[in-house]
């Protein structure tokens, strides 16, 4: 368990990150008839020409509570920085009334909608092409980066590996989706770790649809699923990877961004782990916070 300074200090950070307005987008596309089904567009600011496009994964544990709302600010600070950002709106699980639960513990909504958070982020990646050239001219798609944090890193994993999914898979795809990478921020990268670790008060067996693993059959759904769901599992991928992880991060510990970068070393691919002396799960989100330009860095680094 975390001591009473750790604790505090994730508390700060998590205030900071959520301090700040939300950001209204320069438009909005749906990609489905829901409500939930939509991309917030963010047009680059101060250059010319085409700006690589930026597609942006909010986190949340997949729980309803968390929308795209909470990191406008950041998709306007990679505005800011020259990217055209497409923040991605999926269904999630759970109630989306009430108050928010803190992410890191504490009873609250249930973690993720299966199948239905993965066909909306499958049917999002696959309409970005088109609805971008009607909503967002400024972008160039054939230089599109997948970034998300936390529960929305490892939606970024798994869309971007979409092509190794088992045969009959229906999120399949037959090639590489065309990116030039992923940066995933603190991701829940390796589900069975997470699950291990108890990531965001259970939220890998919520997801899973596994909660109770005394249920018939809850165990062998559980591994189905992880075959076609954990990203650990879909490697290699071909696709450069980045993942940037916060040292003193507990809401999703180190581990499992180490776990992920190992799996992938065992199938052979090398995937990018930068590690933040002194920062927690929040920062990479936090336009006022350092680690927020580290992230930049690291989109541009595959961007440009």
């Amino acid at each position: 368990m975390p001591d009473d300074a750790a604790v505090a200090r994730d508390e700060a950070e998590e205030r900071s990150a959520f301090a700040h307005p939300a950001v209204e987008p320069d438009a909005t596309a749906a990609y489905g008839p829901g409500a939930d089904q939509v991309v917030d567009f963010y047009a680059p600011r101060g250059i010319e020409g085409p700006a690589p496009l930026v597609v942006l994964l909010h986190g949340g544990a997949w729980r309803a509570p968390y929308d795209r709302r909470h990191v406008t600010p950041f998709a306007d600070f990679l505005a800011r920085r020259g990217f055209a950002v497409a923040n991605v709106e999926y269904r999630r699980g759970g109630s989306a009334s009430g108050p928010i639960p803190a992410q890191g513990g504490g009873a609250g909504p249930v973690a993720g909608r299966w199948p239905e958070t993965l066909d909306d982020v499958a049917a999002a990646l696959d309409a970005l092409p088109g609805l971008v050239r009607g909503a967002l001219p400024a972008a160039d798609a054939r230089r599109t980066v997948v970034t998300g944090h936390s529960a929305g890193g490892h939606l970024a994993l798994w869309a971007a590996a979409r092509h190794v999914l088992p045969e009959g898979s229906p999120w399949r795809r037959e090639r590489p989706a065309p990116l030039r990478g992923v940066v995933a921020l603190a991701p829940i990268a390796d589900l069975r770790v997470a699950e291990e670790l108890d990531v965001c008060s259970g939220a890998v067996r919520q997801f899973l649809g596994a909660d109770d693993p005394s249920g018939a059959g809850a165990q062998a759904r559980r591994e189905e699923r992880l075959a076609h769901a954990d990203p650990a599992a879909l490697l290699p991928t071909g696709i450069a990877t980045t993942v940037v992880q916060g040292r003193t991060d507990i809401v999703v510990p180190q581990a499992v961004a180490e776990a992920y970068a190992d799996a992938a070393a065992k199938a052979g691919e090398v995937v990018g782990l930068t590690l933040l002396e002194d920062v927690g799960h929040f920062p990479l989100i936090d336009p006022a916070a350092d680690a927020c330009a580290v992230v930049a860095e690291e989109i541009a680094q595959l961007a440009f």
